[in-house]
């Protein structure tokens, strides 16, 4: 009998159902929280297995998911392993070329889909994608085949076709093929194994150390391999995972699930520190000061160092006085926060360590199955904020002449699908996988990131300047939400500046200014002042040639439903340019 997992789908026989849970998985529905016992979430895997043999399916045919985060995502991925078959999730958001370039490069089978949206946004690219056999929603959709239509599908009769196939099943087999969208060019189909998924999984379960009493609330996109890699760390553990409405519901839901630990990207992360600190400066002035003294108190945390007994004694008072309340508004048993995708401005994990709620910052990418170094809270604390944590066992990372980290281990991709060229220039003979990323050494074994090697260009006046540590250095300003930095082959950096209109707002409250509008606000004096103010006392602390000159301000954010944004909030630097050629040429006039 296996005792071991060798494959993800392993985790269902080996963990998940030994541990009888009744809610497995949740997600609300009409307004009433919905769960899948340990039982119900295998049972449904199998049904759906046996109804994908019932469709012809053969291990490695290709079959895409494209929805938000929510059980049935869970319940197809662990199908398709089970059969062989090579999953290929989809971001929702992307656009109707992007759909059509995936489907047929890696000539999709069949299509689940989450609910009637992504069946009518979809339902021209699959009728002209020729591979495409079927689509299927998870949602009941008028006129749409349903996931309850495969399920319907299972034979008994086929379990031992389904064992044999699940046995055939090799660690270094195909499990996905995950389109990175990029800031730059067409998507990549990054080649994961189960070996590489597997791999960071064990590793994450010591490093995410909670039991089958924890629960997670989930947000985001499960497309992301950073998510569904945490998700497999959640089934192996058994953390319940709870599948939040959307994001605009996680305030609320946080207060309902009262999670253990969650996931984010360091953008969502700031704009719940950025709402906090504007509510902060709405109280009454004495409540107001109080606020801002805690504030100012966790900034200067550091979870390294003895902070003193003055300064553990103000503390305690601020967790009292202010702090307590953030922990509630989270759903007062947070223990962790998990942050990847980009890095967290050293400000933001501060304050909330100080609050008592730990941000543990880690590294990776699509290519590395993603991570590659994490900030430990588990087994013993090791932590240095502002920088991405140690190296995770089993992996090797050194760094290049140039500053470019480099990654080896059983978490490297097999290549990119279809690509052998761009496969080559990235991976080395000797199997280290060139990440694109320039990093440092802090401390001998914290890994420290500066920029994408990519992204950083040459003023000029000879002088590199490195945009994501001047982004970074300009975001820490409450006046500014987003910032992008420009100036290749220029005399000075500039940058497109979407300013925080929720501090303009408070800014506007305080100096007796009527607000009329995001795009006329931009135009008062005083408010232009300000943020003028703002960019200079940011420059003062970057070197002379990083400093930004000029500046566009922006009244509407830089989404990813715009384009300009990938799935996880990074800014699509070639896109941006080229919509807003005219600021940016203004700028450099």
């Amino acid at each position: 009998m296996q005792t071991v997992a060798t494959r993800i789908f392993d985790f269902l026989d080996l963990y998940v159902k030994p541990q009888n849970k009744p809610d497995t998985l949740a997600c609300k529905r009409h307004g009433e929280w919905v769960t899948f016992s340990s039982q119900q979430f295998c049972e449904e895997v199998d049904k759906v297995s046996l109804g994908l043999i019932q469709l012809g399916v053969q291990a490695g045919d290709r079959i895409a998911i494209v929805s938000e985060g929510r059980p049935e995502w869970n319940i197809v991925d662990f199908g398709i392993q089970q059969v062989g078959a090579v999953s290929v999730p989809i971001y929702p958001t992307l656009t109707l070329d992007d759909f059509q370039y995936i489907f047929h490069e890696a000539e999709v089978k069949f299509v689940f889909v989450g609910d009637a949206g992504l069946f009518r946004k979809l339902i021209d690219v699959v009728a002209t994608a020729p591979s495409v056999e079927e689509m299927y929603t998870f949602d009941a959709v008028k006129s749409a085949k349903n996931l309850t239509d495969v399920m319907g599908k299972a034979d008994e009769a086929n379990r031992p076709k389904l064992e044999a196939m699940k046995a055939a099943v090799h660690p270094d087999d195909l499990l996905s093929i995950i389109y990175t969208s990029g800031t730059t060019g067409d998507p990549k189909g990054v080649m994961i194994s189960h070996r590489n998924i597997l791999s960071n999984a064990e590793e994450g379960r010591k490093l995410i150390a909670f039991g089958p009493e924890a629960r997670a609330l989930s947000f985001l996109p499960l497309n992301h391999v950073f998510e569904r890699m945490v998700q497999y760390v959640y089934l192996r553990s058994g953390i319940s995972i709870y599948y939040a409405e959307s994001v605009a519901t996680i305030a609320e839901n946080l207060r309902e699930v009262h999670p253990t630990v969650l996931s984010t990207v360091p953008r969502l992360l700031e704009k719940v520190y950025d709402k906090i600190v504007a509510k902060g400066y709405e109280l009454s002035r004495v409540s107001r000061n109080i606020f801002l003294w805690a504030l100012d108190l966790g900034l200067k945390y550091d979870p390294n160092k003895d902070m003193g007994w003055w300064y553990n004694t103000q503390l305690s008072l601020a967790k009292k006085l202010v702090f307590s309340k953030w922990q509630e508004a989270l759903g007062g048993k947070l223990q962790m926060i998990v942050v990847g995708a980009a890095a967290t401005p050293p400000r933001i994990a501060r304050v909330f360590w100080a609050a008592g709620i730990p941000v543990c910052e880690g590294y990776g990418l699509t290519e590395t199955s993603p991570v590659i170094s994490f900030n430990r809270l588990y087994p013993q604390q090791e932590i240095r904020i502002g920088t991405v944590g140690m190296v995770i066992d089993g992996v090797e990372v050194k760094l290049a002449d140039d500053g470019e980290i480099l990654v080896k281990g059983p978490n490297v991709m097999k290549g990119y699908y279809r690509k052998p060229h761009l496969t080559a220039e990235a991976i080395s003979a000797d199997g280290w996988f060139h990440t694109g990323d320039i990093g440092q050494w802090v401390d001998d074994k914290f890994l420290k990131l500066t920029d994408r090697k990519k992204e950083i260009f040459k003023i000029s006046a000879g002088k590199y300047v490195a945009p994501q540590a001047v982004e970074a250095k300009l975001k820490e300003s409450f006046f500014i939400e987003q910032a992008v930095v420009l100036g290749d082959g220029q005399k000075y950096a500039a940058a497109l500046i979407v300013p925080s209109f929720d501090a303009i707002k408070e800014f506007c409250r305080i100096e007796n200014i009527t607000y009329t509008s995001d795009d006329e606000i931009l135009k008062n004096e005083k408010v232009s002042a300000k943020i003028r103010s703002e960019i200079e006392n940011e420059n003062k602390e970057l070197a002379p040639y990083e400093r930004v000159k000029k500046y566009h301000l922006l009244a509407r954010e830089l989404t990813a439903a715009n384009g300009e944004l990938t799935p996880t909030l990074k800014p699509k630097r070639r896109i941006i340019q080229e919509k807003y050629k005219a600021e940016i040429e203004e700028m450099f006039a």
